[in-house]
């Protein structure tokens, strides 16, 4: 071979990126086949063995042939079918019982995604987790993370009636449309900003900014940063947004006003002009109306009602700096989606 060939292919660095990628796709391309082909296999088996051995029996009786059927499995096919992996592959059929479900997820999630959603015992909690995972693909320990933080309960979709959740959860597998209620969230966990016990707005936004990127993640998907205090005049008098986001997906302006007490009725009014001068001064045609997000330490739930914001572009929330006990938090959770169920319903 040319010399001058072989230096030139040695110092062709875009030369090789390209052969680069073209295998890292292949390979990529085939553990995506391969994860999907497995993924069927384990509903197979797990169906055949729920149905055609176990037949619904829990007992001592099916715990023994799980055991027996997991040995010869193992000795004819390596330790990967011990039997903790069959109970994965009974729970998963169970759980995921439409056949066609796994066929239309299965390339989008791996086996071990169907294992942490199969635990979720709460169909609407699973169908929750199981779009966003797609919708915003989601790692395994990422989904892990989610459901430990309790973004279900805290996500202002977990509030409404179950219809209402099905139809939304429709609306974004099917057209991609995110609902304002699939993003916000009450309250907001801002435990990484290590804030002392007394602290000033100023503070507060200090520790945001210098957090952004935990705090994005917290508020969610499709969130930009766009400045702090926002400067606005009305009448030559100065105002001052805390915070201005944008969300992609719901192609809305943000404001946020943070809060280091509990909330007043007066806030509200106080983000109705915000949001009205950004829908005058900056909404581009293309957007949605801006969304209004006020942080405050605590708020009496009755003053919220009252307001009537269900049908508003104002979204009043809790935050926490400090994190509680799961079984603390979970507790709090539930009694709230309970008593928002129960006034959805009256």
């Amino acid at each position: 071979m040319d010399n001058n060939l072989l230096i030139s292919l040695e110092n062709s660095q875009t030369f090789v990126n390209e052969i680069s990628e073209l295998i890292q796709s292949s390979k990529q391309r085939a553990a995506v086949a391969v994860n999907a082909e497995l993924t069927l296999l384990y509903w197979h088996v797990g169906k055949r063995i729920n149905e055609y051995v176990l037949q619904g029996d829990r007992g001592d009786y099916g715990q023994q042939v799980i055991t027996i059927l997991a040995k010869k499995l193992t000795e004819q096919f390596g330790k990967g079918w011990g039997r903790t992996h069959l109970l994965y592959c009974i729970k998963f059929a169970e759980i995921f019982s439409d056949i066609e479900i796994v066929h239309a997820l299965r390339g989008q999630l791996s086996w071990t995604h169907f294992k942490t959603l199969s635990y979720i015992e709460d169909p609407l909690k699973r169908e929750f987790y199981a779009t966003m995972v797609v919708q915003e693909c989601w790692s395994t320990r990422t989904l892990d993370e989610r459901i430990g933080s309790l973004l279900f309960e805290r996500t202002a979709i977990s509030k409404k009636p179950d219809e209402t959740v099905i139809q939304e959860l429709n609306l974004l597998r099917k057209q991609g449309q995110y609902n304002q209620s699939l993003v916000l969230k009450d309250p907001y966990i801002l435990d990484f900003l290590e804030l002392n016990d007394r602290y000033l707005e100023k503070d507060l936004e200090d520790a945001i900014l210098r957090e952004i990127e935990q705090f994005l993640l917290e508020l969610g998907a499709g969130f930009t940063f766009i400045t702090r205090q926002k400067r606005i005049q009305i009448d030559e008098d100065d105002f001052y947004i805390d915070l201005l986001f944008y969300n992609r997906k719901l192609k809305r302006l943000i404001a946020i006003e943070l809060k280091t007490e509990k909330f007043k009725p007066a806030h509200k009014s106080q983000m109705e002009l915000y949001l009205a001068w950004l829908a005058k001064y900056e909404q581009e045609e293309d957007e949605n109306p801006p969304l209004g997000i006020i942080l405050c330490t605590s708020k009496k739930q009755e003053q919220v009602e009252l307001l009537d914001l269900k049908q508003s572009d104002i979204h009043i929330a809790e935050y926490l700096t400090v994190l509680p006990s799961k079984k603390l938090l979970e507790q709090r959770l539930h009694l709230a989606v309970k008593k928002a169920k129960q006034r959805f319903s009256h």
